[in-house]
């Protein structure tokens, strides 16, 4: 029987990332994707400041990548452009890699480090006595010292681990399109946060406009299921709305392909287990706030990989353990936020105070950059404590009272 050291499940940022870092520290490393070669994965496509961060830990070129200087976030008529943070943790700016690009470009650098691809394979995790011990693909079975679930968003392997979204908690849907436009080596990200469904109602969630430096924008929108009549909203006719809302602003010209939406998941039941962890979208690392989970994806990849390096038979559980310190109280704060502005009166308020004044604008950008979490210094990182705390007392409000 076949085996490896690691089996990651999944090519896209957060799989590479894993099979880059352990295939470098000397590990025999197998990535399995059901896709072809150079597949895209629907996306934004924009790369926030700590997602370059983590790149530059890879030692990744980022030299064809179009440079963010930073946001631009458009509530109603208040519109504030404010460059990236200059701190000691993350990079001073962000990029808009396409992910067809993206992603062939990491695996690229996973095989030449030594990692060995497998296409248009599903594998599957072999459970003995509810211990992973490798996959199966097809009528082979290979083993490994641990699996990694890089599959994004939750689907059958998940299943198999219990590593589904909690039905309780919000998710998000977006959809995007590409177009030329005039401003295609605009410096900014653009967020229009305030967008309304056909009927006029305020939608949580917001439409970009991330350009690609090539001759095309990504545009896009997303929304939370935390709306009334989530389920009936139309992504095509949100699309078509907000374009019509940039269009003559951006210029832009007729979608260059059909619109295509995904799904956001914001949460998961369990991210680890005796010989596995899921790691990225997988593990529900998602942003409730901005739907961003790239840096997130990139980090847990480096992070469980690492953990393996150090000591195969406890990176499962330390995998979790650090996780959990690094990133759940900022997405369990945005999950809890998500409740709150699913009220449409909440929203409106909440849009004209999150850009109405230079310091609220600041934290709204390290927000909408997934540039504060528990390591957070200063205002940021107090606010970020203090609306935990506040968020907790009203959650089960919240949750009752749920548009």
């Amino acid at each position: 029987m076949a085996s490896y050291d690691l089996i990651v499940i999944g090519a896209g940022p957060a799989g590479a990332a894993a099979a880059i870092t352990a295939a470098r520290g000397g590990a025999s490393v197998a990535v399995f994707d059901k896709a072809k070669y150079g597949r895209d994965k629907v996306c934004g496509d924009g790369l926030t400041p700590r997602a370059v961060t983590a790149l530059q830990e890879l030692d990744i070129d980022l030299a064809t990548t179009h440079t963010i200087d930073g946001l631009r976030m458009i509530a109603g008529k208040k519109v504030r452009e404010l460059a990236w943070p200059q701190t000691s943790r993350f990079a001073s700016h962000g990029a808009v890699w396409p992910r067809r690009e993206l992603d062939k470009h990491l695996i690229d650098v996973a095989a030449n480090a030594g990692a060995e691809l497998v296409w248009e394979a599903e594998a599957v995790p072999v459970i003995e006595n509810d211990v992973v011990t490798g996959v199966k693909v097809g009528d082979k079975t290979i083993a490994a010292k641990m699996v990694v679930i890089a599959t994004g968003a939750q689907g059958k392997v998940a299943r198999m681990l219990g590593a589904v979204r909690d039905e309780d908690e919000p998710f998000g849907l977006a959809i995007r399109s590409y177009a030329e436009s005039p401003r295609h080596d605009d410096k900014h990200l653009e967020a229009c946060l305030t967008l309304k469904d056909k009927n006029g109602t305020a939608v949580p969630g917001y439409g970009w406009m991330f350009p690609a430096g090539d001759g095309t924008v990504n545009i896009g929108v997303g929304a939370l299921s935390t709306m009334k009549n989530f389920k009936k909203l139309n992504l095509n006719t949100l699309l078509d709305s907000y374009r019509a809302l940039v269009q003559e602003s951006w210029d832009i010209g007729p979608n260059l392909e059909r619109p295509r939406a995904w799904r956001l998941p914001m949460s998961v039941k369990k991210r680890h287990g005796m010989g596995w962890v899921a790691i990225g979208d997988a593990a529900g690392l998602v942003n409730p706030m901005n739907g961003e989970g790239i840096d997130y994806g990139l980090e847990s990849g480096m992070l469980a990989a690492q953990l393996f390096l150090d000591d195969p038979q406890t990176a499962h559980s330390r995998y979790d353990e650090q996780v959990g310190q690094r990133f759940d109280q900022f997405l369990r704060t945005g999950r809890r936020f998500s409740f709150l502005i699913g009220h449409p009166w909440i929203l409106r308020s909440g849009l004209r105070v999150a850009v109405g004044t230079q310091s609220i604008a600041n934290i709204t950008l390290g927000v909408m950059g997934n540039l504060i979490d528990s390591e957070t210094p200063g205002a940021a990182g107090k606010v970020l404590t203090v609306a935990d705390k506040l968020l907790a007392v009203a959650d089960p409000l919240l949750r009752k009272s749920r548009a």
